[in-house]
């Protein structure tokens, strides 16, 4: 028995449609170092990738990590990632060709996904999938839930301080995208997290199809093979790692042809009878 299709179906040509040609050269073409650094263990860094340029996140040797992502419009932060939107158009875990979408009134990709070396990890026997849009951030307020105890280093935290030097606040801070974090649903229906499948030199990589402000936090669960709550929780601050960015330019010529996406020209009315 099969299961039943999509709900979003897009049509043919329209802006859902990816040119796999397109990204798959930029993935192996030619391209220029601009910047890398490491974001350090239970921390948070946000930074620019200006539109038409790559992003690299790569596992350090030290071993396996998780971090949680977000994605502003640079020069509006209104306009910044959709995780329930990008769960739809896309799916519930995202790899390569994969879009990152953004919130209303602007719905358009931000991001599109060019290299991912867990792409092969596909599906466990538990239905486990990597870098997922199911779960959101860890935060002090469910920590103080969960164990009753005050906690400042969640991934909440550390994407508050990230992106205390651009301006914005806490409540600009959003659902992110998982990165290098293997999950699912069990039978329940429940939220389940494993131990992250990365190794030394894995990295997945985006496209920045519009000027992005970006913020990483490395989790304090670092690779999720200890748990933060229940009967087995315990400090997982051994297993916590650091995690290493570049920025490269794609050759001249491999953008030849490309534009930053729009926005859907909708008129913005909902219904309203003006005067």
């Amino acid at each position: 028995m099969g299961f039943p299709p999509a709900a979003y179906q897009p049509r043919p040509g329209s802006v859902i449609d990816v040119d796999r040609g397109f990204y798959d050269r930029l993935a192996t073409g030619e391209r220029e170092l601009l910047d890398e650094f490491v974001v350090p263990i239970r921390s948070g860094r946000a930074w620019e990738v200006p539109a038409g340029h790559l992003c690299r996140l790569i596992t350090t040797p030290e071993g396996p990590q998780v971090g949680d992502l977000n994605v502003w419009n640079r020069h509006n932060p209104r306009e910044r990632m959709w995780a329930a939107r990008t769960r739809q158009i896309q799916s519930a875990h995202v790899t390569r060709y994969d879009r990152l979408w953004s919130t209303l009134p602007y719905l358009r990709p931000m991001l599109t996904i060019t290299n991912d070396t867990l792409e092969s990890y596909g599906v466990d026997a538990d239905g486990g999938r990597v870098h997922d849009l199911l779960g959101s951030r860890c935060d002090p307020y469910v920590n103080r839930i969960l164990s009753d105890e005050d906690f400042d280093f969640h991934c909440h935290s550390n994407l508050v301080r990230a992106v205390l030097p651009y301006g914005l606040t806490e409540f600009d801070v959003h659902d992110v995208l998982n990165v290098f974090q293997l999950t699912g649903l069990n039978d329940e229906d429940k939220y389940f997290m494993k131990a992250s499948p990365a190794r030394p030199g894995d990295f997945f990589e985006f496209f920045a199809e519009i000027d992005l402000l970006v913020a990483l936090s490395t989790c304090p669960a670092g690779d999720l093979s200890i748990p933060l709550w229940g009967p087995d929780a315990r400090d997982p601050l051994e297993v916590c790692r650091p995690i290493a960015v570049e920025i490269h330019r794609p050759a001249d010529g491999l953008l030849d042809g490309w534009q930053s996406p729009e926005s859907p020209p909708y008129r913005g009315l909902h219904g309203i009878a003006l005067p």
